[in-house]
């Protein structure tokens, strides 16, 4: 088979760019992310560079030794699959380069902030319970919304008791807010030293 017809993608090539398809912080925004949040990512790029990549270096550095690499599947796997780790990793950089740790249990406050644990409800009675974090710590299940998702823009700044006006996919929604707290928020991945 030609080469021309198997062309992998650039490592630069934007089509081919985590940052393309993940949600970019505005300009001129902070990245806010809590504690949890941080060590996490910490946590990924520390696994990334020091445990998946040099083994996915060894396997295409033992493949390209068996000969013919175009049509060796571990080469060219090895080959993507490191091009998916120094993409992701980058990315991590950034992200982590451009944090600012904001502990919720340090605010002492009754306004809705980056932080807080928001229970409220609507019109039908049901409660719910959101925590507001960065953009890389969203997690529906738990309840994790970005502070730039619309439900944390329209919550922010107000306080227990207060009724507020939330866009929906449906339309607006009004919302009575019933307890704002600044706790620490739940994390899969523990603190070790390594991910510090």
């Amino acid at each position: 088979m030609s080469k021309a017809f198997t062309r992998e993608p650039e490592a630069d090539d934007p089509a081919d760019d985590d940052e393309v398809r993940l949600p970019p912080l505005p300009p001129g925004t902070r990245n806010y992310m809590t504690p949890g949040g941080h060590v996490r990512l910490k946590a990924e790029l520390h696994q990334l560079q020091m445990v998946e990549r040099p083994e996915v270096t060894r396997v295409v550095a033992w493949a390209a030794g068996n000969g013919d690499r175009s049509e060796n599947g571990d080469y060219l796997y090895g080959k993507r699959r490191l091009r998916e780790i120094d993409r992701r990793i980058r990315y991590l950089i950034k992200r982590l380069d451009a944090a600012e740790v904001v502990d919720p249990e340090t605010r002492d406050t009754d306004q809705v902030f980056f932080g807080a644990t928001v229970d409220f409800a609507g019109a039908d009675g049901h409660i719910r319970t959101i925590s507001i974090v960065g953009i890389d710590e969203v997690d529906p299940a738990r309840g994790y919304v970005s502070w730039l998702s619309p439900i944390a823009r329209a919550l922010t700044k107000h306080r227990e008791g207060d009724i507020v006006r939330v866009p929906t996919p449906s339309g607006v929604e009004e919302v009575e807010i019933l307890a704002v707290r600044y706790v620490r928020l739940a994390t899969d991945t523990p603190m070790t030293a390594e991910a510090v």
